[in-house]
């Protein structure tokens, strides 16, 4: 009797790409410090040097974005008043995609259309313009023609005010929407947006949330400095994945889809590392953003906000 070949362990998930700029954030602490020995300990985990580390907190003094008291491992930063970062996705635009994946922000057909013809004498405003669509979700139909499943409206409207091109904007809004002979609204969506780029984002995020997870209810325990490695990597990910989705409605998506799975088991992993002792995640800024909007939805006042 020939022995079974043993199965092949499970391939760790791909780590994403973390800048130091993004870790000094995602430690951001309530109280709008950075304890630099933490920040160094998680750093040398995530492969960083410490020359690395040095560098980046010399250039965000010198931007102005933190004070520094002290000196290498035992210095604390503090953070400026407008040292916000962009360490994650809007809080507001997290609720509404789990709002969505609840069944808790249904589609009511309708799509959200926008044009501008902005003379090459504005360029940069016509270009800032067309970021912020893109940025909210929306794909290009044609030249100067964009359209959101989502409203947004009020979102581009306002960015159009402050770039002083709002008499170039036509907003309007349709129930049948037709891209050449193509009218069925799920295989509108398939053919505007890159789907299986943004399916493969989440897919990413999954493996990474299902195999923390692993870890973190394994019998070997992670130390705090792992625990923490470990929330920065989730939130990296997760941002990797948000930040490119337009947060399409379900009814416009494949089913089952990746995004609904990876942001529940991501909720799953941020719950497990808060739960646990010492340096408990949940302090941290990143954390303390997405805790209200991935465990407590709440009905929608205001359209998907801007990641801006």
């Amino acid at each position: 009797m020939t022995s079974r070949p043993a199965s092949a362990p499970a391939a760790e998930p791909a780590m994403p790409e973390i800048s130091t700029r993004t870790l000094v954030f995602a430690l951001l602490r309530e109280d709008g410090t950075v304890d630099a020995g933490e920040l160094y300990a998680v750093a040398g985990a995530l492969g960083m040097t410490d020359q690395q580390v040095r560098l980046c907190l010399k250039r965000l003094v010198a931007e102005g974005r933190f004070t520094q008291e002290g000196r290498g491992r035992k210095a604390v930063l503090r953070a400026t008043a407008d040292a916000t970062g962009t360490a994650a996705p809007d809080v507001e635009y997290v609720r509404h995609a789990y709002r969505q994946d609840q069944g808790l922000a249904p589609w009511d057909g309708t799509w959200h259309l926008f044009a501008f013809a902005i003379p090459e004498t504005s360029r940069q405003a016509r270009d800032l313009l067309r970021d912020t669509l893109l940025r909210l979700g929306a794909a290009p139909l044609q030249g100067g023609l964009y359209t959101s499943a989502n409203d947004i409206g009020e979102i581009v409207e306002a960015h159009a005010r402050h770039l002083g091109v709002l008499p170039s904007l036509t907003r309007l809004t349709s129930r049948d929407l037709r891209v050449g002979d193509e009218a069925a609204p799920a295989r509108l969506a398939a053919l505007l947006w890159p789907l299986q780029q943004i399916a493969d984002r989440h897919e990413a995020l999954a493996a990474l949330a299902t195999a923390r997870l692993a870890r973190l209810s394994g019998t070997d325990r992670p130390t705090d400095t792992e625990r923490l490695t470990y929330a920065i990597e989730l939130a990296a990910s997760f941002t990797t994945a948000m930040e490119p989705d337009p947060l399409l409605p379900p009814e416009l998506l494949p089913q089952p889809w990746p995004g609904t799975r990876a942001r529940a088991l991501a909720a799953q992993c941020w719950e497990a590392l808060a739960a646990g002792t010492g340096q408990d995640p949940g302090r941290l800024r990143l954390f303390r953003l997405y805790d209200g909007a991935i465990l407590t939805p709440t009905p929608p006042a205001t359209p998907p906000p801007s990641r801006s």
